[in-house]
């Protein structure tokens, strides 16, 4: 790479204005070479002292700061390429390029400033936890206001800022004043036009092939102390590599147990009393559900309904009539009435319901990478011969739900996908919820019209801000707020049942009805237990036995719950378990993208990105509020809490939680992703991870 950079940076020079990019890597490489030395100077105890492991920090630091300078140089690179001569070399350029210059500066030393305080209390360089915080910028700048000077900060980053520009000036000066001095008239203005073009694009190549080239996690793996992998990384680089890959390691921020004592904890956690493991293997937690009773072939309908709190229900207590559809399911369907989300996003409520895992740590498996192939409820469904469908009302590229689902045994339709004739109402969202479930119902049709029985998973978007739907459905006016968006979406799926109830299907399906999350999660604590209670409606009049059940139960328990009514046997890799089966565990997850909880027997465990772990006693609770008060750990609660969260995430990070048989997957629409999706799933992917570790 540096041969090349040795050549580029030869060109660049006979062309004058491309010593400003030079420049630029020389500033950058000190700049980060300084925020280096001053994190390491910080972490001298916790690292070798060697001058192997010293100087190998600052070698693998330089690799890492020269691809992120070459990413941060192609705006740069643009300008060069697109400014005239005439004005690079005239008194007005300096109106354009010096407070370019010196915002740069700012920004640099700023960066180095936040990447000080995020080490200091996270002893790392930039994760997903610094994305996390653009991501909560309210409390994220009352945090900063409450806990740092602001003012007198942003002022020394100001001076330092100005400083270097005075240093850099006089270099700036002097590539202007030497293209100055070319005669314009020796060169054709054409031909230099065409050397700058010719110039910049052979730069713009470099970038695209360390994209595909560089891995972040091959060049840190050459230190096996976690601070000296991370004093050699680029803060400004791993914030854009924590946006691409949505993830934070487990084993790096949180409590961590012996590898084979967390697996051999997991798979007690998972063993039931009609289930049997196939493999003695400690990291395969794949198992056979057995039953005495025939399998039934019943239709199911998954309607998981947008931002559904429980305190919205009538059923669950709410007196202000939002739902008197499903209050009416309720009464002759199955509610469960003390279910937990996973999380606070809909992917979150996705993963949780689709994979049956808990959530770990960073963002939701359906918007990362290499999230096909997993062991989902499409392809348990599809290895039973059901057709496999999820309906979104929006454009189902938003938040990676198109490739999810496809990749994982369902076909999709989308907004994309649906004609003008069948859209009565749109917002930004998507569809109405009546238009989605009108457009499911006929999808069933034909599969019922071809004797295939059916799974439909529908995802509704009505009760979202900004709260619009159809005039004159409700007595709430459109976009008044929550209550009408709750009230619409209820009107919605009370319709669709009733025409339901005329299709020659209906008897022969079970409904469920299902939150993605609550529509709040603010509270006193950092996971306020009662903004993950959500409603669960099992229907089905001749197949489900109404009543209400009040065990403690997660999100992730849906589809075994599901498999347990149909009677079932299946092999099962989900962290969820049957909610009405005599040996049920009641127990809940909750978390957000940092914080990880476990919720068992009135006491809530928490994990943090900091390796701490705290617990408290759930004292009392209402849909509104929850009381926790801190209380001594209790080892076994934080045992399972670890076994859970750390066994989720090692089999997620080796692969060990796909679809191990042989399955088409299902065609995605070219309208809802791009290109589509189709091929064989074979048995461990490529390869047996069993026999890999």
């Amino acid at each position: 790479m540096s041969k090349i950079m040795d050549s580029l940076f030869s060109r660049f020079s006979s062309l004058g204005r491309f010593q400003l990019l030079r420049l630029f890597f020389i500033w950058y490489s000190l700049y980060a070479f300084g925020v280096r030395l001053a994190l390491l100077s910080r972490s001298w105890p916790q690292i070798g002292h060697s001058p192997l492991t010293v100087g190998g920090i600052f070698l693998v630091g330089l690799l890492y700061d020269l691809v992120n300078a070459v990413y941060f140089a192609i705006p740069i690179v643009l300008y060069l390429m697109v400014m005239p001569h005439r004005f690079f070399v005239s008194r007005w350029h300096r109106l354009v390029l010096y407070p370019l210059v010196f915002a740069l500066s700012y920004g640099l030393v700023f960066s180095a400033l936040a990447e000080w305080l995020f080490w200091e209390e996270f002893g790392v360089r930039f994760n997903f936890i610094a994305v996390d915080y653009l991501i909560y910028t309210h409390e994220v700048i009352g945090n900063i206001r409450e806990s740092y000077p602001v003012p007198l900060l942003l002022s020394i980053v100001g001076v330092a800022a100005a400083l270097i520009f005075v240093l850099i000036r006089p270099r700036l000066e002097a590539v202007i004043a030497s293209m100055r001095q070319q005669d314009p008239l020796s060169v054709p203005r054409d031909s230099r036009l065409v050397a700058r073009l010719g110039a910049g694009a052979a730069f713009l190549l470099l970038p695209i092939l360390l994209f595909f080239i560089v891995n972040g996690a091959l060049l840190g793996a050459a230190f096996d102390n976690r601070y000296e992998k991370e004093l050699a990384e680029n803060g400004i680089y791993q914030l854009f590599s924590a946006f691409r890959n949505n993830s934070l390691d487990y084993a790096t921020f949180y409590k961590n147990m012996d590898e084979k004592a967390a697996f051999t904890g997991l798979r007690t956690l998972l063993k039931t009393k009609n289930s049997r493991y196939v493999d003695d293997n400690p990291t395969d937690i794949e198992r056979v559900l057995t039953s005495v009773a025939p399998e039934k072939r019943h239709n199911v309908v998954l309607i998981m309904v947008e931002s559904l709190s429980a305190e919205y229900l009538g059923s669950c207590g709410n007196t202000a009539g939002l739902t008197p559809n499903l209050d009416a399911l309720v009464k002759d369907g199955l509610l469960f009435n003390r279910l937990y989300a996973t999380g606070n996003r809909t992917v979150r409520g996705m993963e949780a319901v689709t994979l049956s895992v808990p959530p770990t740590p960073g963002q939701s498996i359906v918007k990362r990478p290499n999230n096909a192939n997993m062991f989902s409820l499409g392809f348990v469904f599809r290895d039973k011969g059901y057709d496999t469908r999820f309906f979104y009302g929006g454009f189902g590229y938003f938040d990676n739900m198109n490739a999810f689902f496809g990749g994982n045994g369902f076909d999709v339709t989308d907004r994309s996908n649906l004609s003008a004739e069948e859209i009565s109402f749109s917002n930004i969202w998507g569809v109405c919820d009546e238009d989605i479930l009108g457009r499911a119902l006929r999808e069933f049709d034909q599969s019922a019209s071809q004797k295939k029985p059916f799974f439909g998973y529908v995802m509704t978007t009505s009760n979202h801000r900004p709260f619009t739907y159809p005039e004159g459905k409700i007595d709430i006016p459109s976009k008044t707020g929550r209550s009408g968006g709750v009230k619409y979406t209820d009107y919605a799926i009370g319709r669709f049942i009733d025409e339901a109830r005329h299709h020659s299907w209906f008897n022969n399906t079970i409904f469920v009805i299902v939150a993605d999350h609550c529509a709040g999660s603010a509270g006193r604590q950092e996971l306020p237990v009662h903004s993950y209670h959500i409603p669960l409606i099992f229907y089905g009049p001749g197949i489900i036995k109404p009543g209400v059940n009040s065990t403690l139960a997660s999100q992730i328990d849906l589809g075994p719950t599901l498999f347990g009514l149909l009677k079932w046997q299946y092999h099962s890799k989900f962290f969820g378990k049957d909610i009405l089966a005599s040996d049920f565990t009641p127990r809940a997850y909750i978390g957000n993208y940092q914080r990880l909880g476990y919720l068992e027997g009135g006491y809530l465990a928490i994990l943090n990105e900091r390796q701490g772990i705290a617990q408290y006693q759930v004292v009392s609770e209402t849909m509104q509020d929850a009381v926790l008060v801190p209380v001594a750990e209790k080892k076994e609660l934080s045992e399972k809490a670890i076994c859970s969260y750390q066994g989720a995430s090692l089999l997620y990070q080796r692969g060990l939680d796909r679809w191990s048989g042989e399955e088409k997957l299902p065609r995605v629409s070219q309208a809802a992703v791009t290109g589509s999706r189709s091929g064989t799933v074979k048995k461990g992917i490529g390869m047996d991870f069993r026999h890999a570790l």
